[in-house]
């Protein structure tokens, strides 16, 4: 049965009992999940049961089955009305299996991009979760560098992705994503695109770049919120952001891609 949409609770799932408001127990995130719901449609919504239920046994949580049959009550609790960016979590200790059940914040059709370059913070680059607060504070720095986002960087300058989206960009007519040796995170949002691209002809390739080298290009921030937003400008280095002219397209296909949430 569909919970009725509320303003912000954190919903915590027992077996027999289901979701239950009230404090959390366990401790830091070991696993966190996120996505855009919109009217009670959703993108690639088993693409993130697939990465949270691979990501949890990582981190040593519940069993396959116990996290499936979380995963069929949280989808059940979902609003069906309105934009919301629910979390799914595992908590370390009590290894808790929670829904953040919260609004959407306002959505962006572009980005501002701090240049610094930033070492990579996090201490398990695979995995959403142990490391939010850490990327919140690379945020926090972009903010007051009067951008939205940051690049992060391996200590060399490659590239890796931004603090809490994936980066790809165009060279030529090649679609571009750091190599997959790097520690990134497994976007669901670049799958769906690399996916397309494939399907569409468009080639796709894997490269190590600087920051400096994406000057003058068509560059992407893209997850699982926002969905594509093309970067229009740049701060902290003297680099040109490129005309946006493939993303509206790309943009309006990804839109157009999200399906209704499943009957459970």
């Amino acid at each position: 049965m569909t919970r009725p949409a509320v303003a912000e609770e954190l919903l915590t799932w027992t077996p027999g009992s289901g979701l239950v408001c009230g404090p959390p127990v366990g401790g830091r995130l070991l696993v966190a999940d996120s996505w855009l719901v919109r009217d009670g449609r959703v993108r690639g919504l088993d693409r993130h049961r697939e990465r949270f239920v691979r990501a949890c046994g990582e981190a040593g949580g519940p069993s396959v089955l116990r996290l499936l049959e979380f995963w069929h009550v949280m989808t059940d609790a979902l609003p069906r009305t309105g934009e919301w960016f629910p979390r799914v979590e595992l908590a370390a200790g009590s290894g808790e299996l929670r829904l953040l059940l919260r609004p959407a914040p306002p959505l962006g059709a572009e980005v501002r991009v701090w240049a610094a370059g930033q070492t990579d913070p996090r201490t398990v680059p695979r995995r959403k979760g142990p490391d939010l607060d850490a990327l919140a504070r690379v945020r926090d720095r972009a903010s007051g560098a009067g951008a939205q986002e940051a690049v992060l960087v391996t200590p060399s300058g490659v590239v890796l992705e931004a603090a809490t989206a994936s980066v790809l960009w165009w060279e030529g007519d090649t679609l571009c994503l750091p190599a997959p040796q790097l520690p990134l995170l497994p976007g669901v949002t670049v799958g769906l695109i690399q996916a397309r691209a494939l399907r569409s002809g468009v080639r796709v390739a894997h490269r190590e770049r600087t920051v400096a080298e994406l000057d003058g290009r068509e560059v992407w921030l893209v997850n699982a919120l926002h969905g594509i937003r093309p970067v229009t400008g740049w701060t902290g280095r003297r680099l040109r952001a490129a005309e946006a002219v493939r993303a509206p397209e790309w943009r309006a296909w990804l839109d157009d891609s999200m399906e209704p949430l499943p009957d459970v």
